[in-house]
């Protein structure tokens, strides 16, 4: 390690601290979407380990999903609602920004899995109904959400050793509210070359593949609903697959476009309102859609509303 990078220097994260007239009531914005984020997925959790008619492979990745939501934004937005308070920019430690973003890249990473995991759920379940139990028991489910966390931790763990060994200017500024990857390697004054290379590596893996195999289930999905007969049949199982489907294209759509998009020319407040979007309200909205468009799991919450309103 260098001698610049033994004194740990101290991050400046600019946060949105040009904006300042748009702080105020950006940070009761943040402040209200966490609370409904906190308590969405909460919900989720509930109900998918308390129901018994949502004691499903499907149901049992939207509880690790939320739980990783809840740990997601938890990891961003207290610090963001800090800056937000402050009318200047706000330092955060060497290890402070390092331990972030190794999180953010554990539980982003592991949400790219999970989702991919569903749709192979959804997969087994309507192409291969007769083999599903097999293909989705309890120690596959189990598997599927061990490797998640597993990827997570090691993609995380590289890209920090990497990034976080490169040589920093003594007093660095990260026009950003978070340690992302990329604005925090766009401090370093050398070595860049390798992380760049790792971090394109790990965008085209867990980016790009899980959505490619995602599109690939699908395909396989919608080949079987348009040979079904009945047109009951056919809503039935799109309205299955249309919540994971719509969470799946809030996710990688705007990482995608964050992650995988030129550099050139790209805005500083545009990369800050992609990553609040994919970083606070896309965690908001997941339960959301699942629990309005979801029968089963706007039944289960319905039915536990009833028995907390009938409990004395």
């Amino acid at each position: 390690m260098t001698e610049e990078n033994q004194t740990l220097p101290e991050f400046l994260l600019l946060g949105f601290s040009d904006l300042r007239a748009l702080q105020g009531p950006l940070f009761w914005v943040v402040l209200l979407v966490y609370l409904l984020t906190l308590l969405g997925n909460s919900v989720i959790i509930l109900l998918t380990q308390g129901s018994p008619a949502l004691h499903s492979p499907m149901y049992f990745f939207l509880r690790h999903l939320s739980v990783v939501e809840v740990l997601y934004t938890t990891d961003i937005v207290p610090r963001t609602l800090a800056d937000l308070a402050s009318p200047h920019p706000q330092a955060i430690s060497f290890q402070s920004c390092a331990t972030q973003m190794y999180v953010f890249i554990v539980l982003g990473i592991t949400e790219c899995c999970l989702l991919t995991a569903m749709a192979y759920d959804r997969y087994a379940a309507i192409c291969r109904p007769l083999h599903y139990s097999t293909l989705m028991s309890w120690q596959a489910c189990t598997a599927m959400v061990g490797v998640s966390w597993l990827m997570g931790i090691i993609t995380a763990t590289t890209h920090s050793s990497f990034i976080f060994t490169l040589p920093f200017p003594s007093h660095p500024i990260i026009p950003h509210f978070l340690c992302d990857i990329l604005p925090v390697l766009r401090l370093a004054s050398a070595g860049k070359h390798r992380s760049e290379i790792s971090v394109v590596t790990a965008t085209v893996v867990f980016i790009m593949v899980p959505f490619s195999l995602i599109v690939a289930s699908y395909a396989r999905i919608l080949g079987a609903i348009l040979a079904m007969a009945s047109t009951q049949s056919r809503r039935k199982v799109f309205s299955t697959c249309s919540s994971h489907l719509l969470v799946v294209f809030l996710f990688f759509g705007t990482a995608s476009i964050t992650y995988i998009r030129p550099q050139a020319g790209s805005s500083v407040t545009m990369n800050r309102i992609l990553s609040l979007f994919y970083t606070v309200i896309t965690p908001m909205l997941n339960p959301i859609i699942y629990t309005l468009r979801n029968k089963e799991v706007a039944g289960a919450l319905w039915h536990m509303v009833k028995r907390q309103v009938s409990s004395p």
